[in-house]
Order: structure tokens, then C-alpha cells, then sequence
């Protein structure tokens, strides 16, 4: 029997690809982590960007309690099992009308990981509503294979080295996945995936967690590092180790290193081979 979500939930999830709304956060928890990083954004005079969004859990409080959040990760455990890594995350971080946008995507084409059975926790501190550019999704779409993505680097494109699925989708309407403050979805590392800008009055704030059945194995030119959050490691990252002071000089080297070596893996631009089914 699964922990928190439904078995209608996780029989969507294997037929679409992608389960959403679920209820994870409550009204003080949203409250509290969105302080935490708007306080921090107002002390440095700008708002949060690359490297800081990135596996943010190894420097903020707030990003630490959200990937080790109990009810975050038993609707993963419910997906992928009890032994659970954290892989990448990235804050994605929509300032009220803008056109800020993803490209359709495949997460699994830049994550070289074999096999395929990544699920990302998609976490909102803010309202992702249709009209604040939430995530769209083809349903099924993690079933038809991989799909050849190109680099498209533009200003307003969230994904830094702007990766995605030149010409095939541009003119499909996906499925919107609007959740709100609180609330999060859960998607495949195959799903195509993508989303549009902000025409709401407010920050749309997601949070996007990589997590990852520990026997799951990197199969890139580079051994990047993971984080257990639940369970046990089998030993196939470099281990990160859990934030013990927010933003120290120890939580600041650990991030370099991770994202280091996060960073190498892309740029060695491995093509990993056929996907293993087990």
C-alpha cells in the first residue's frame, strides 16, 4: 500500500508519466521557506540565480528541509522505493510578467543515468497557475523514447545551457500541471516537458527536486555526487554529505565541489547507452 499517494495516483503516474496536484507543505512551512530565501535574496541586493539555485540543499536551511521533507519523500518512496538519493536540484524562479520560459525537454537527455527511473518533485512556494506559466506535459510521452535535443541558450530560457526538442513539439499544446503554494508534481526523467512565462502579479517559485532509487548508476565520463536523504547509498556517487550550517565556508566548498562535478559531467556530453529495464 503506498505511503501518501493514492494507488489511482501512482497507476496515473506509470500510464501519463507525471501525477499532480499532491499536498506536501502547509501554509506556515510555504511561508517560512519563502521568507528564508527572499531575506537572503534582499541581503545580497538581487535575486537568486545560477550557482546558488543550483542543488541549493547543500547551502540553504530552507532547500535542506524541503529534499528531506517526510511527505516529499514517501510519495517518491511510493514511486521509486525506500533507498533515495538526491541527485540535482534547480530552483526555477519566474518574476511576475515575464516571459521567462522552458524549452520541451526530456530531463533524462542531460542526466546520465541508467536505468531511467528518476522522478522529479516539482515543489511550489508560490501559486503555478496556468496564467503564471505552470509545467506542461505531453502524457505518455515518457514511453515514446528519446528524443535528439540541441543547445539554445537565450536570456529568457531557464535551463541555463538551453536545452530541448527543436522543431517536433513547437506547435503541440500540452497538458498544464497547475498546483499551488504547497503543493507539488511528480514527473519522469522521460516526460517531455516544458512551460511558459508569467502573466501573474506574483514570483511563481518551483522548486525541482532530482531524486533517484539508489541503485540507479551514473553512466557518464564524470562520477557525479548524490545526496541519501532516505534509506541507504549503494555506493555509486560520490557521496554529498547533509548541510550542518547554512551558507558556512563548509556548506559553500561542499556546493563548488558538487556542482563542480555536476557541470563536468554535462560538459563531457556522453551519449549513455540502450536503457537497461531493470
Amino acid at each position: 500500500m503506498p505511503k501518501l499517494l493514492s494507488e489511482a495516483q501512482v497507476q496515473a503516474y506509470e500510464r501519463d508519466g507525471f501525477v499532480f496536484p499532491v499536498d506536501v507543505l502547509s501554509a506556515a512551512e510555504v511561508c517560512a521557506y519563502r521568507q528564508e530565501l527572499q531575506a537572503w535574496e534582499h541581503a545580497r541586493g538581487a535575486a537568486i540565480d545560477f550557482p546558488e539555485k543550483s542543488k541549493s540543499y547543500l547551502l540553504f536551511n530552507w532547500a535542506d528541509q524541503l529534499v528531506h521533507h517526510p511527505r516529499i519523500l514517501d510519495a517518491v518512496e511510493d514511486l521509486i522505493g525506500p533507498d533515495i538519493l538526491v541527485y540535482h536540484s534547480t530552483l526555477f524562479l519566474k518574476e511576475a510578467h515575464t516571459p521567462a520560459f522552458v524549452r520541451w525537454h526530456q530531463d533524462s537527455t542531460y542526466f546520465y543515468l541508467q536505468p531511467h527511473l528518476h522522478v522529479t518533485a516539482w515543489v511550489a512556494l508560490s501559486e503555478a497557475s496556468v496564467q503564471a506559466g505552470c509545467m506542461q506535459a505531453l502524457p505518455g510521452s515518457h514511453r515514446w523514447g528519446a528524443f535528439e535535443h540541441d543547445d539554445k541558450p537565450e536570456a529568457m530560457n531557464m535551463i541555463r545551457r538551453g536545452q530541448g526538442i527543436s522543431s517536433r513539439f513547437d506547435q503541440v499544446q500540452g497538458q498544464f500541471m497547475p498546483v499551488g503554494a504547497g503543493q507539488m508534481s511528480l514527473h519522469h526523467t522521460d516526460l517531455v516537458h516544458a512551460s511558459g512565462g508569467n502573466d501573474s502579479d506574483d514570483r511563481r517559485i518551483g522548486y525541482a527536486i532530482s531524486y533517484i532509487p539508489a541503485h540507479v548508476r551514473p553512466v557518464g565520463a564524470v562520477r557525479p555526487s548524490a545526496l541519501c536523504v532516505r534509506g541507504r547509498s549503494h555506493g555509486h556517487f560520490v557521496e554529498e554529505e547533509r548541510l550542518r550550517e547554512p551558507l558556512s565556508s563548509q556548506a559553500q566548498d561542499s556546493h563548488s565541489r558538487a556542482l563542480a562535478l555536476f557541470r563536468s559531467l554535462q560538459d563531457a556530453g556522453f551519449q549513455a547507452p540502450a536503457q537497461e529495464t531493470a
